[in-house]
């Protein structure tokens, strides 16, 4: 058979093949969870429809939006502050303006500028795509917050637009970003954004800026000040060196990193940039409008909305805003009364010491958070740091109660293995050295106030008495990260200066929180260890629409039973300690006294179950600003936190608690017919307040004892201590507290057999009530 029969040859294979060849091959069918994934063809279409959609609306967006009409400085308003009430508290905000032209900057301020701004403004289009992409990665990365913004779109947003975050405002930002870097020269954009920048102290533009800062002309600023108003506009509340000294290190790196920018643009040499010196810029001198008090209280709901996001410090000073505090008048004024009447009275201004001693004190309902009253300083004309919200003096021993609710949070255990509790005994001798938890020496050996050896006493004794040697090893058995932990878990800020690198001194409050920040731990302490985060604004609005606050959160800190066996023993130092001053509020309280290192600041922080309220005075050289001494101040040898703050406290207390039913502390363990019973008969027997009796628990200069003290309690017998984080000593001849020798009361108690296992001692305030927690 021939391959044409049989259909093998060539030609009949090839005809047998054709039909696979030329025919069309079916597709293989999708199964399963294939069938609903979109084909390459369908991605590409749908990229293509996107791309070209995206690119429609851009040029529609582009010839649609015109580069609009600046908005008027002649339209801004002041903004009005408002008290809880409603009353009027300041009405505060022009602005600040006054233009000039490109030719009167100086070179070297313009080459600041940019090197601090945008490096590349002169070569780059107005609008940096990469810029934003990686200002935006860095802040999702939890980084520094960065502006994404070339110096062209930050003009726009400051002469065009406004300063809300929305995305409409964004676009419009960009679209008339571009059209303007293409109709107008570079030199107009940058002669306008620095005269509408806002340089903070309420200047707009940098002819503000330079009178505001230096008392200059712009066009006499040198390099280094240029610099530093250059720093400025990345966020001038910030790197204020003035108007906060906790700015210094900040605003120094910030000013360096532009002198190096500058360097490495070629525009300033290195020879030079290294004989530049920091240039200090003048005292801030706020307007009238804000003088006395009010200008702290505006300052810290100003700092308060910004730091909370709510309003920048831009558009506040644009103004237009109806704020109403959370600020009470009838407490406000309670407040300041007690300042004045318990100390400032008592000042002679003009001469040191008394000229050194400066008064901080933050006020918070314990219920809602919300700051009641604050007291900042005489005359914010004056003085423009508040001292009620100044990081920069050491809190001293009112961190020990963070070491105790630490012990108990954690069931911390001594060294040789013993709970942690009221009646642990410690070793309590001056410059006895801390050992860590296998026993061996740390070589820290903190000195108790006066040197002063205390032997072997109780926890509830030592915090009587405020013995740093208890309380330093005490830190060691429960592990100074745990107590940072517990500090900032309360309400202390983790950017506290200090409170990071504490180390074991952590303990004695080394660290430098504000009266505000104690505050708000504080009133966690009060609330059974639930936090709130403290608030200074109940309502803002502009134009007649409400600005959205921060939702008010409440978050278990510490359980119940750690922050009611801290309160139990804190009102011990009330009853029986270093705050017996306190006793005068007529209200059962707890409270912790403290002075810091060579007593340049003296501490009374304390709570009862309405308010927390925390007093400071601090010592201060008027001209310089450096921390002074207290010694003598009033006439007194010494201040300490159960003199002026506990007495300052005692008295605002109890006119802003005036009218209210007495409430005692509803703490876990306390049995509630017993402690009915003990009330009624503690209020039948009224102890002599410090007014008549003169008993601050502080020395008075005379060596004697100030005045008898309460009865005292199982565990707590002995003279109050001192306080102070090192134990440094006072000056010669200064005395040291006595005792009084009064009868001892000793309320029922537990057995401990009676006790369960790991179990501790709950103290009642005022009722002596032992129960377990």
């Amino acid at each position: 058979m021939s391959d044409g029969e049989t259909g093998e040859g060539p030609g009949g294979r090839a005809a047998r093949r054709w039909p696979r060849r030329r025919g069309r091959r079916a597709r293989p069918r999708r199964h399963g969870l294939r069938r609903l994934l979109p084909t390459w063809r369908m991605v590409f279409a749908g990229a293509t429809l996107c791309v070209l959609g995206g690119s429609g609306a851009l040029v529609a967006a582009y010839l649609l939006v015109d580069i609009p009409e600046p908005r008027s400085a002649a339209a801004a308003e002041a903004n009005v502050y408002r008290y809880a009430d409603g009353s009027q508290l300041a009405v505060a905000g022009e602005v600040n303006r006054e233009s000039v032209d490109l030719s009167r900057v100086p070179e070297t301020v313009r080459h600041a500028v940019l090197a601090a701004e945008d490096r590349n403004f002169y070569e780059d289009p107005a609008v940096d795509v990469t810029a934003m992409v990686r200002a935006a990665w860095n802040m999702a990365r939890g980084g520094e917050k960065q502006s994404g913004s070339t110096i062209t779109q930050q003009y726009v947003k400051n002469y065009y637009l406004d300063q809300r975050q929305t995305v409409s405002r964004k676009v419009k930002e960009l679209i008339i970003a571009v059209k303007l870097g293409r109709e107008v020269d570079k030199d107009e954009i940058l002669e306008g954004y620095l005269n509408t920048s806002y340089f903070g102290r309420n200047a707009y533009g940098v002819q503000a800026a330079a009178r505001a800062y230096y008392d200059k002309d712009v066009a006499e600023l040198d390099t280094a000040e240029g610099a530093y108003l250059a720093v400025l506009l990345n966020a001038p509340s910030a790197y204020d060196v003035r108007a906060n000294p906790d700015n210094e290190r900040r605003a120094v790196a910030r000013w360096e990193y532009v002198l190096d920018g500058m360097v490495s643009e070629g525009w300033l040499t290195r020879e030079r940039r290294e004989r530049l010196t920091f240039p200090e810029p003048r005292e801030f001198r706020p307007a009238d409008s804000l003088s006395g008090e009010r200008g702290y209280l505006v300052e810290a709901v100003r700092q308060y909305l910004a730091d909370a996001g709510v309003v920048s410090e831009e558009e506040l000073a644009r103004g237009g805003y109806r704020i109403t505090t959370t600020i009470e008048p009838a407490r406000q004024r309670a407040l300041t009364r007690a300042v004045d009447e318990r100390l400032l009275d008592r000042l002679s201004a003009d001469e040191p010491p008394d000229s050194y001693a400066r008064v901080g004190a933050t006020s918070v309902d314990v219920a809602s958070g919300r700051v009641v009253a604050m007291y900042g300083g005489r005359d914010y004309t004056e003085q423009f740091v508040n001292n009620a919200t100044r990081r920069d003096y050491q809190a001293a021993s009112t961190f020990k109660p963070f070491v105790y609710t630490a012990a108990l949070r954690h069931r911390a255990r001594t060294v040789d293995g013993r709970r942690i509790g009221p009646d642990t005994e410690y070793e309590g001798d001056s410059g006895r050295e801390v050992v860590d938890r296998e026993g061996e020496g740390s070589g820290w050996a903190p000195e108790n106030e006066n040197g002063e050896d205390f032997g072997e006493l109780t926890v509830a004794e030592a915090m009587d008495r405020s013995v740093n040697a208890v309380f330093a090893q005490m830190g060691a058995d429960v592990g100074p990260e745990r107590v940072r932990e517990t500090a900032v878990a309360l309400g202390v800020p983790e950017t506290t200066p200090g409170i990071d690198r504490a180390q074991g001194s952590i303990s004695l409050g080394t660290a430098t929180p504000s009266t505000l920040d104690v505050a708000e731990a504080y009133a966690t302490l009060a609330a059974h260890g639930t936090h709130r985060d403290v608030s200074l604004v109940a309502e803002v609005t502009r134009n007649g629409e409400r600005v959205q606050l921060p939702e008010p959160r409440a978050e278990r800190a510490v359980p119940r039973e750690a922050a009611d066996g801290t309160t139990a023993m804190l009102a011990g130092v009330v009853r029986d300690g270093t705050g017996r001053a306190a006793r005068e509020a007529g209200r059962d309280a707890a409270g912790k006294t403290g002075t810091a290192e060579e007593d340049r600041a003296a501490w009374f922080a304390g709570y009862t179950p309405e308010l927390a309220t925390v007093v400071a005075v601090f010592g201060q050289d008027p001209e310089s600003g450096e921390q002074r001494e207290l010694y003598g101040v009033a006439g007194r040898e010494r201040i300490g936190g159960g003199g002026f703050p506990a007495e300052i406290w005692a008295q605002y207390t109890r006119d802003a608690l005036d009218g209210e039913p007495r409430r005692s502390f509803d703490l876990a363990g306390a049995d509630a017919d017993d402690a009915e019973r003990d009330e009624e008969s503690e209020e039948s027997d009224e102890s002599p307040s410090t007014e008549e009796s003169g008993d601050s628990g502080e020395p008075d200069g005379t060596g004697e004892p100030t005045g008898p003290a309460e009865p005292r309690q199982p565990g707590r017998t002995g003279p109050p201590g001192g306080d102070s984080p090192t134990g440094t000593p006072p000056p010669a001849g200064t005395p040291g507290p006595g005792g009084t020798g009064e009868p001892e009361e000793t309320p029922g108690q537990l057995p401990a057999a009676l006790l369960p296992e790991g179990s501790y001692l709950v103290r009642v305030p005022v009722i002596g009530v032992v129960g377990v927690g």
